[in-house]
């Protein structure tokens, strides 16, 4: 199984009414709707894998766990203004067992994140095979989307959007996080709604 190469940017959403309805204007529908997600970074003692840039994430969709998404991200393959990096995904059926095995093998949880996610698709003329999905993200650092498919549909659709290049964010969750914690000197932990660092907390 050959890993797709991922391209994607997010952008900082300022006004969530606004881009909504900017988004039903350009034809966006939503093909999964709002559901939240909590998401577990695993890695070996030493951190092999964030220092090789690679990241190992196994996903839980919903409030109980059960069903999930494993993730594996290679290191970027070129640096700018898009995040592009291999990347190999797959449906798991146990996300408490899938997480056993990672333990088996020496991995332990570095960083866990929560966020409410929905995944919108373009509008597209008929016979179109462009892959290509925009998602809303309410996370507990503030809102993003995220905009995955070709360069070219990626700087259309932030144009549509009010966004320029300079706008563009290539850099993780967990890095966004961690320099929010740094900005605000706030001891930083894992990204959960209980524990937001824009209440001050954080431990």
């Amino acid at each position: 199984m050959m890993p797709h190469t991922e391209i994607e940017i997010k952008l900082e959403v300022h006004d969530p009414t606004v881009l909504k309805r900017r988004l039903r204007q350009l034809g966006f529908r939503v093909v999964k709707a709002r559901h939240f997600e909590s998401n577990a970074l695993f890695d070996f003692r030493g951190s092999h894998l964030r220092k090789s840039r690679c990241l190992l994430r196994l996903r839980a969709v919903g409030r109980h766990g059960g069903q999930g998404v494993v993730t594996f991200k290679g290191a970027p393959i070129r640096a700018g203004r898009y995040k592009v990096r291999p990347e190999i995904e797959t449906q798991v059926t146990d996300g408490d067992r899938m997480r056993q095995i990672f333990e088996h093998l020496g991995l332990r949880e570095s960083f866990r994140y929560e966020k409410y996610r929905t995944i919108l698709a373009p509008a597209l003329p008929a016979g179109s095979k462009l892959k290509a999905e925009l998602v809303y993200d309410e996370t507990p650092i503030g809102d993003y989307i995220e905009l995955e498919g070709p360069k070219r549909w990626i700087d259309r659709v932030a144009k549509q959007l009010g966004y320029n290049r300079a706008d563009y964010i290539s850099r993780s969750y967990a890095a966004l996080y961690l320099s929010r914690c740094r900005e605000r000197r706030i001891k930083p932990g894992n990204m959960m709604f209980d524990k937001s660092v824009t209440t001050g907390a954080g431990n």
